[in-house]
């Protein structure tokens, strides 16, 4: 890059409303969706489309909305005052099928499954599909995403009840309210055996330290508890205005006395809590679960509670819902259980009901809703285009925040554009969301797109700024290099630092295939397919020779390999391509290697 190139870089900002100057009003004499397009400036095409909604029903009259399943009074309130709403539940499939050719919007709750036969058979009708809840497991995003519907949910009414519910768990659990109440109403009067242990002074482990952890901390730091969380995207300051200490996972598993759960799950959160880490806990640990099921082994926890390294478990959630009624770990002495409680309270339910119905409303008005869960319609040109590009963006972005070492929580991330194309003619949106995408959805619940992206960095306290480096040659190329850096970070690979001290990553398409092209000052070329191992070594022959045996004696298919180095015989960077995810004591003979330094697994 030219000297002249170099000085034309330029930072952006963060667009906040990107159709400002649009808006679709219930009185609006348009199609039920209608295409928005973009000039693109000098070019020829048009480059930018999406589809956004009108709620008209095509004659000027209010749209209707269907409600499925049970919504509090004041959700229906809003509803009614915008639109024409029918409330009709316990419906069959074939009666949801039938009826939903005449309606604008849907709303249910987890009882409603919203498959591609929904969206078939409403021809086009239905504009927004509305959760009143978090999850959104009985609606069929892809199919949503495919008939132009958006998506919404409601996730921040219920978090003061879950709240509550995890500390009233953990107090129950702590002075054996459940097992007492069910002796004396038994009939018996066992005082001595069921002695409690107080919480004041203990210390508490927040894992997951979103919404609902954080007012777990807040109420768990007034009952006197010494509390610490782990989270890679909470913003220490954050944390430490209301005295919780960010730590590492190891740390906050050796450290608790009492452990809250409050993470998603996620491919990566699944099973967490499992023999592995359950050895390295505390013996006499207590362990709260209110967020979801699957994040603890529940075979792994019977046998930690028999082995007496857990002391006592509350539970709310379990891996199958309703648990089987002769479930060891629900009948386990130890264990207090509820039935997924978690947002059951009357004001948490009227919370749902107006934020949801809030949504629908302002997707029905053509707002672009911060809780949408799924993406709006792109047209087939520009995903061409862009598509390797984006599959690069949210690559680097999960490779990225992999890199971060466990407690150092992501605020600052910088993002570079390389392209001879001009600012005008590259609308970086979506590459900026796939970024975002990448580096939050690993250990989130939050489903992030093009729609709820600056939203969703902005709530999880990450900052994002943009750059273009304008570069000489043929524009036809969208980009040249895209490169991602986290400041403010330790991280677990040290190789991964710039010379500034922020992760760094760099990659760009080649015919087609996103590469990882530069980790920290270190130049590498790695196809992002599979997974990845990155070795900091010294520079010796052999090398790639004994770590390509290692993983072959595993039997894990090497995809390719490339190495980066300062200088002959100095330090360098080994990048291997891997297509399956070697076995812990494969990645522990690399490490062995007398010449490996660092190295780091990375999930793709």
């Amino acid at each position: 890059m030219s000297a002249a190139a170099a000085a034309a870089a330029s930072s952006i900002s963060v667009a906040t409303n990107s159709f400002k100057n649009v808006t679709l009003s219930s009185r609006s004499p348009l199609p039920s969706a209608i295409s928005v397009a973009f000039p693109n400036r000098g070019r020829n095409t048009l480059r930018r489309r999406f589809v956004l909604i009108s709620c008209t029903a095509g004659d000027g009259s209010k749209p209707t909305i269907l409600v499925a399943e049970k919504l509090g009074e004041a959700g229906l309130k809003v509803l009614e005052a915008f639109a024409n709403v029918d409330c009709s539940y316990n419906m069959t499939p074939e009666d949801l099928n039938t009826k939903i050719s005449l309606c604008d919007a849907l709303i249910v709750r987890s009882g409603t499954k919203v498959d591609r036969a929904v969206f078939e058979s409403s021809r086009g009708r239905l504009k927004v599909v509305g959760r009143a809840g978090v999850g959104i497991d009985n609606v069929d995003l892809s199919a949503a995403t495919e008939f132009g519907c958006l998506v919404v949910n409601a996730p921040t009414a219920n978090t003061i009840a879950a709240a509550e519910h995890g500390i009233a768990l953990m107090a129950a659990m702590a002075r054996n309210v459940a097992q007492s109440d069910a002796s004396v109403k038994a009939g018996e009067w066992k005082r001595n055996k069921y002695v409690g242990v107080s919480l004041v002074g203990k210390t508490l482990a927040v894992l997951g330290f979103g919404k609902v952890g954080t007012e777990v901390a807040r109420r768990a730091k007034g009952l006197g508890m010494r509390v610490i969380a782990h989270d890679p995207y909470a913003p220490a300051d954050r944390a430490h205005a209301i005295g919780v200490d960010l730590v590492s996972f190891d740390e906050a598993l050796a450290t608790a006395d009492f452990i809250s759960l409050h993470m998603p799950l996620t491919p990566t959160t699944s099973k967490i809590l499992n023999d592995e880490t359950f050895a390295k806990m505390k013996k006499g640990v207590r362990i709260v679960n209110v967020a979801r099921g699957g994040v603890i082994d529940e075979d792994a926890l019977v046998r930690a509670l028999d082995s007496g390294i857990v002391a006592q478990a509350a539970l709310d959630v379990f891996t199958k819902e309703p648990p089987a009624k002769d479930s060891k770990l629900v009948q386990h002495e130890r264990v207090t259980v509820t039935p997924h409680l978690g947002a059951s309270t009357m004001e948490a339910q009227e919370g749902v009901a107006i934020e949801i119905a809030e949504a629908v409303v302002g997707a029905l008005n053509g707002e672009l809703a911060a809780t949408a869960v799924n993406a709006p319609m792109v047209s087939a040109e520009v995903l061409t285009e862009l598509k390797p590009y984006v599959v690069l963006a949210e690559k680097l972005g999960r490779l990225a925040v992999q890199l971060v070492a466990g407690g150092s929580g992501v605020k600052n991330v910088k993002i570079t554009y390389a392209s001879a194309r001009a600012t005008d003619d590259l609308d970086t949106r979506l590459l900026r969301a796939m970024i975002t995408k990448g580096i939050i959805e690993p250990i989130s619940d939050v489903y992030v797109n093009l729609v709820n992206a600056d939203f969703t960095a902005k709530q999880r306290g990450l900052r994002l700024s943009e750059e273009r480096v304008l570069l000489d040659g043929s524009p036809e190329s969208p980009l040249e290099t895209i490169t991602v850096q986290l400041g403010n970070v330790e991280s677990k690979f040290a190789s991964s630092l710039s010379e500034s001290g922020e992760v760094k990553v760099e990659g760009r398409v080649k015919d087609g295939v996103p590469h990882l092209t530069k980790v920290g000052s270190f130049e590498v070329d790695v196809t992002l397919e599979g997974s990845i191992i990155l070795c900091r070594q010294v520079d010796q022959p052999g090398m790639i020779g004994t770590v390509g045996s290692i993983l072959g004696e595993s039997n894990v298919n090497v995809n390719f390999m490339s190495v980066g180095r300062i200088a002959p015989r100095k330090q360098a960077i080994m990048a291997i391509g891997v297509d399956d995810q070697p076995s812990k004591d494969t990645l522990k003979k690399i490490g062995e290697i007398p010449a490996v330094e660092e190295f780091v697994f990375l999930k793709l």
